[in-house]
């Protein structure tokens, strides 16, 4: 089976689904989104039912052979998305990741994530294996040099573009962080207009202080302070800031609280699932953690219910005050965070 490069995967993908892929990379932003391209193409040709398995710490290699054997619900094929987060399955990982490569295919179509590999991982059976028997995408960081158009690229996605000096202006601002970089990106999707953009209007966006009151804003959704909260949407309303910006940042929060509450129900370990979701910062772990142990998953799927609907009223179809119903959606989780 092919390794493709990551800019051949959405041509791919207009085929008939491949029985397997392997994604792995030193980026997990990109490693994130090929995967995000995957699970939708497999909805757009048919397969409905997905199964998510994470090979964390203490996870049992029987349960792959479980999910690869018990054919869909719906009498369709099934999806099983693996991820393993530290890219080393072990013996027992090793030879059933071999039997999961051959039996690929047979009603169901294989979605396996990892990270980084070095060359003994690359060398090993099972890899080996998996890659002759699937779709394989090395997903890295574009070199610094390359930056800049890699930048291009995504700012034409959302039909803007940006003169040169403007777009090494982010590429200098983002360090080569390529999250930080996406993050920006879309905030001037958010902000301007389609068409060609100044390097006035991306210096403005760019170094705009209020994303910091945004990120403290996160932060308090996260540990349930109501009266930050408030605080923090007043003056990020007194400074103008963009409310699709502001329902953004805080709808990742709560999706991201939504699938670390789905892995915890499904009894996968929370170290893990914080893993896949590629929360690292040691800050923001820790504030996931107290958030989505005092959440259920039923809070939170309404809580995504009402930024839906923020969404609508942002865009003049569905009536209401946008900021009133921000306060509302975090006092909801902050309500839930007590009972």
């Amino acid at each position: 089976m092919p390794n493709l490069r990551p800019e051949q995967l959405a041509a791919e993908l207009e085929k008939p689904l491949a029985p397997l892929y392997l994604l792995h990379g030193n980026e997990p932003l990109l490693v994130e989104e090929a995967g995000d391209a995957i699970r939708a193409a497999a909805k757009r040709q048919g397969i409905d039912e997905r199964e998510v398995l994470v090979a964390g710490q203490g996870f049992r290699w029987e349960s792959l052979a479980l999910a690869s054997g018990n054919m869909s619900l719906f009498g369709g094929s099934k999806l099983i998305d693996l991820r393993i987060p530290s890219g080393k399955p072990g013996k027992d990982g090793g030879e059933a990741l071999q039997r999961f490569a051959a039996s690929a295919g047979n009603g169901t179509v294989g979605l396996i994530t990892l990270p980084e590999l070095d060359w003994a991982a690359r060398k090993a059976a099972w890899f080996t294996k998996l890659a002759g028997l699937g779709v394989t995408v090395e997903l890295n960081a574009p070199l610094r040099e390359q930056l800049p158009d890699w930048i291009a690229r995504r700012l034409a996605r959302q039909k803007q573009s940006a003169p040169p000096e403007a777009l090494e202006f982010i590429a200098e601002h983002v360090e080569g962080n390529l999250l930080a970089a996406h993050q920006e990106i879309l905030k001037l999707g958010l902000l301007h207009p389609e068409g060609s953009l100044t390097l006035e209007q991306i210096r403005e966006a760019v170094l705009n202080v209020a994303r910091y009151d945004i990120d403290k804003l996160r932060h308090a959704l996260l540990e349930g302070d109501a009266g930050r909260c408030a605080r923090l949407l007043e003056g990020l309303r007194g400074e103008g800031e963009a409310p699709p910006l502001i329902l953004w940042a805080l709808a990742s929060e709560i999706r991201a609280l939504a699938n670390l509450r789905a892995a915890m129900d499904q009894g996968q370990p929370l170290a893990g699932a914080l893993k896949a979701e590629r929360i690292f910062d040691e800050r923001r772990k820790r504030a996931m953690q107290g958030a989505v142990t005092r959440l259920r998953a039923g809070q939170l799927k309404a809580a995504l219910m009402q930024a839906a609907r923020i969404d609508r009223m942002i865009k003049g179809v569905a009536p209401g005050e946008v900021w009133d119903e921000f306060l509302q959606l975090m006092l909801k989780l902050r309500v839930h965070a007590r009972g």
